[in-house]
């Protein structure tokens, strides 16, 4: 390789630009702000990641409160209590002439 090559010059950015990269990626990772391209800050936003957080914990407690309510219907719908009122309820529907739904 030639110190006035196209190579060179090609290895230089790519030093650049891999050294950058590596930056922000530290920086990102404490907490810093990051560069951009021409030298500018962006600072972190903080406020996004908290509502994001709040949003997270909210729907958390709403499926812990559908798996809740789930777990009720299952408990529900298995119980022979629920099946024996299902098949009286079918009686009384052909006693009195009406046809009975098709069981599942």
């Amino acid at each position: 390789m030639s110190w006035g090559g196209p190579e060179f010059i090609i290895a230089i950015i790519a030093v650049c630009y891999g050294g950058w990269i590596i930056n922000n990626y530290i920086r990102a990772r404490h907490g810093y702000a990051l560069e951009d391209e021409w030298g500018g800050k962006t600072e972190r936003n903080d406020h996004a990641v908290g509502e994001l957080k709040a949003e997270n914990q909210e729907l958390r407690r709403r499926l812990a409160r559908l798996e809740e309510r789930a777990a009720a219907i299952e408990t529900i719908v298995t119980d022979s209590g629920f099946e024996t009122a299902r098949q009286i309820g079918a009686l009384e529907r052909t006693a009195s002439g009406k046809s009975a739904p098709a069981a599942n």
